[in-house]
């Protein structure tokens, strides 16, 4: 189960952060509409902090605003780290669904066998599958490739 944390909302030009912030094991939303009325209401109601690259984008009273200012990843990460003191915590890294942000579950090997390459099923032995989008989730190469990032970024 997740800790309460910080709840983000992206807004559309930042799909590739919101992914990375829910790897990290933030509850991240995509919002990928225009309409900023909409954006700031759930926000609120959710009580999400906006991340957003729209410098037309007004800071609303009572929603905290992050402006990413940078076009690479790493360095996306490091804006948000920096606003608000952000670190990465590797015990709640890869508790999200990457697609559909949903808390990840254990399942059982031997459920998902028809579910996975048959090298990854006879290579590894812990999976996780979301509940909502049913996508199966295992400890492969990306694993290690988050971590230089998060290296590169600095968090």
């Amino acid at each position: 189960m997740l800790v309460d944390r910080m709840k983000f909302i992206a807004t559309k030009e930042l799909g590739r952060l919101a992914k990375w912030m829910r790897i990290l094991g933030f509850d991240t939303e995509y919002f990928q509409e225009e309409n900023h009325s909409k954006l700031k209401i759930v926000a609120l109601r959710d009580e999400r902090i906006i991340l957003t690259r729209n410098t037309r984008l007004s800071r609303p009273k009572g929603i905290k605003l992050v402006q990413i200012k940078h076009d690479l990843l790493n360095e996306q990460l490091l804006d948000v780290s920096k606003e608000l003191e952000l670190k990465a915590d590797k015990d709640l890294m890869f508790s999200r669904c990457t697609i559909c942000n949903a808390v990840l579950e254990p399942i059982e090997k031997e459920k998902i066998k028809d579910k996975v390459p048959e090298y990854v099923f006879e290579t590894h032995n812990k999976f996780i599958k979301c509940p909502a989008c049913l996508r199966i989730y295992w400890s492969g190469t990306h694993w290690g490739n988050v971590e230089e990032i998060l290296k590169e970024a600095g968090i």
